[in-house]
C-alpha cells in the first residue's frame, strides 16, 4: 500500500512525516498565542489626583504649560500662571529644565483648541529637554 511499488508486506523503512508536520503546526499555533502582542502608543504620565479633597498649595517643581483659545486669535500660552508669547515659550522651557533632574512637563489645553496648538507645545518641551510630557485633561482635573 506504499508509494515504494510492490506489496512485499514487510517492514516499512521510510519515516511518516505527517504527524510530525501536525505536531509542528499545534506547536506554531501555541507560541503565536503565548507571545504578547501589545501595541504600542505614546507614553504619557497622567497626573493623580489628591487623595484627600483638601486644597493644597501647588508644589514649585511642577510645570504647567496651558495653551488658551482666544477665539479667533492665536492661542494664549503660561507657563504655571505666567503669561509668554510663544516665541518665548520654547527658551523659558529650556531655561527652566537645565538645572533639574527631574523633567516632567504638562499640557492643559482649552477643549475647543485645535490639538495642533497643544502638539507644538509638546514639541516645544522635546525640544527643550523634557523627558516625560503628561495632558491634563478635563476628566483628570475633575478627578475621576
Amino acid at each position: 500500500m506504499g508509494m515504494g511499488g510492490g506489496n512485499t508486506g514487510g517492514a516499512v523503512s521510510e519515516i511518516n512525516v505527517t504527524p510530525l508536520i501536525d505536531v509542528l503546526l499545534v506547536l506554531l499555533i501555541i507560541f503565536m498565542v503565548i507571545v504578547p502582542v501589545t501595541p504600542r502608543g505614546l507614553e504619557t504620565l497622567v497626573p493623580q489626583p489628591p487623595k484627600d479633597h483638601k486644597e493644597e498649595p501647588q508644589n514649585d517643581r511642577t510645570i504647567v504649560v496651558q495653551v488658551q483659545s482666544n477665539g479667533a486669535a492665536a492661542p494664549a500660552y503660561k507657563i504655571n500662571d505666567t503669561s509668554f508669547n510663544k516665541t518665548d515659550l520654547e527658551p523659558k522651557l529650556a531655561e527652566i529644565f537645565a538645572t533639574r533632574q527631574e523633567k516632567v512637563m504638562f499640557v492643559k489645553g482649552d477643549k475647543d483648541l485645535d490639538f495642533s496648538k497643544v502638539a507644538e507645545v509638546i514639541d516645544f518641551g522635546h525640544q527643550a529637554g523634557v523627558d516625560n510630557i503628561g495632558l491634563i485633561t478635563p476628566r483628570v482635573e475633575a478627578g475621576q
